[in-house]
């Protein structure tokens, strides 16, 4: 009996390959798109003067960024199981809400308010509670498939 895609995984594999697209988008967007997506004006202003810098910072989070959706695709049993998987989703799972958790001082401080940094808080907020599921989800089956083998 094959067993039913890990939901939340899914979900949230396609996110960090939508995010992964976007910082893609970004390089090719130049300028106008890294201040659109809050990458601050001195990543645009750079990348506007020819420099490789922001390109190259943009593809590293993008190429992380789709591991990331690999081993979420992965731990809802789409991939191949990648090696370190607990420890992998666990930790992607805890980057996603502590990047999320930012909303806290932005709602304190005042100058940190800005409409960018709330939504990509609460948006990453987000990834984080589909991973944070969908791995607990995950280490529930691994756990239920060693009692069963047992």
């Amino acid at each position: 009996m094959m067993r039913q895609a890990n939901r939340w995984l899914v979900i949230g594999g396609w996110l960090s390959l939508i995010a992964a697209l976007l910082h893609v988008a970004c390089i090719f967007g130049g300028g106008d798109w890294y201040r659109f997506f809050g990458a601050g004006e001195e990543l645009a202003r750079a990348d506007e003067a020819g420099s490789w810098m922001p390109a190259i910072i943009t593809a590293g989070i993008a190429v992380i960024l789709s591991v990331w959706a690999a081993y979420a695709f992965s731990g809802a049993g789409l991939l191949r199981r990648l090696p370190l998987m607990r420890t992998a989703l666990t930790i992607i799972s805890a980057i996603y809400l502590l990047r999320g958790l930012v909303i806290i001082p932005i709602i304190i401080e005042p100058v940190m308010r800005t409409s960018f940094n709330i939504w990509s808080s609460v948006i990453v907020l987000g990834y984080g509670f589909a991973y944070a599921i969908g791995t607990w989800q995950f280490w529930q089956q691994q756990s239920a498939n060693k009692r069963a083998a047992a």
